[in-house]
């Protein structure tokens, strides 16, 4: 019961998600293509600052099929849409019930807030794996369809460094949603805080080995062969720390 009330509640925020990472997965695929014919190109190009560097490095990666998969799926559409999508999970919960009935018939259920709360986190967390895997499991099944192979190994190690890091924002809008009445708020919230950390990457490289986004990627993996060991642990604390604050939070809140 507690499952599936859970699942009615995020159901639609996932299948969506699920839709367009999907969807995004197969694009890269099949425009490799066309990106192969415009690596030439990137040589010549005379931009500078961030954006030169971007281009340069981006013709860089699609010189061969894995540099290209990691740099436009791993490195970008994966970590941009499943932020979106781990903040979305993470929001709603008995607050955002408050303001009608539903707060009430879920009070009413024979089960403590703190199981109330955990069957919500395990559903949410258990969509957003669904989403870290399942989409990328496209990119090895299409590749051939482009003259080209892609391990499954690669995606099982890079989808699971997504998962762990990805949930720090699930986990973050997760806990905020225990301290706002709205939907709105910790969403927008945890995008701030993403967005700040992405721009931080981009600005400071010296410092941007030590970036959620470069965990969530998996950069030490695809450039050295070598796991985010101590980022992927420091990330699973940081969610296993968040979401026992939400507990603490909600057993806390006067309804």
């Amino acid at each position: 019961m507690l499952w599936y009330k859970s699942w009615m509640e995020t159901r639609w925020r996932f299948l969506i998600g699920l839709a367009m990472l999907t969807c995004s997965a197969c694009v890269v695929v099949f425009l490799y293509p066309q990106m192969a014919k415009l690596i030439p190109l990137a040589s010549t190009l005379e931009a500078k600052g961030v954006l030169g560097r971007e281009i340069r490095e981006a013709g860089e990666l699609a010189r061969d099929y894995r540099g290209y998969v990691w740099g436009q799926w791993y490195r970008q559409n994966l970590p941009q849409l499943g932020t979106l999508f781990a903040a979305l999970l993470g929001t709603g919960g008995l607050l955002s019930e408050s303001s009608g009935r539903g707060m009430l018939f879920t009070l009413s259920l024979p089960a403590s807030r703190k199981r109330l709360l955990g069957f919500r986190a395990a559903v949410g967390l258990a969509e957003f794996l669904v989403l870290a895997f399942v989409p990328s499991l496209f990119i090895p099944l299409l590749s051939p369809a482009v003259g080209e192979t892609y391990g499954l190994g690669n995606v099982l190690i890079h989808s699971a460094c997504q998962s762990i890091a990805g949930a720090v924002f699930f986990s973050l809008a997760f806990l905020l949603s225990t301290m706002f009445h709205d939907l709105w708020r910790p969403l927008l919230i945890t995008l701030s805080l993403a967005a700040a950390l992405a721009l931080f990457e981009q600005v400071f490289r010296i410092l941007s080995p030590y970036n959620i986004f470069r965990v969530m990627s998996a950069e030490v993996y695809f450039r050295t062969g070598q796991l985010p060991w101590l980022g992927l642990l420091t990330c699973a604390v940081a969610s296993a720390a968040m979401l026992y604050g939400a507990t603490i939070s909600i057993a806390r809140h006067d309804f």
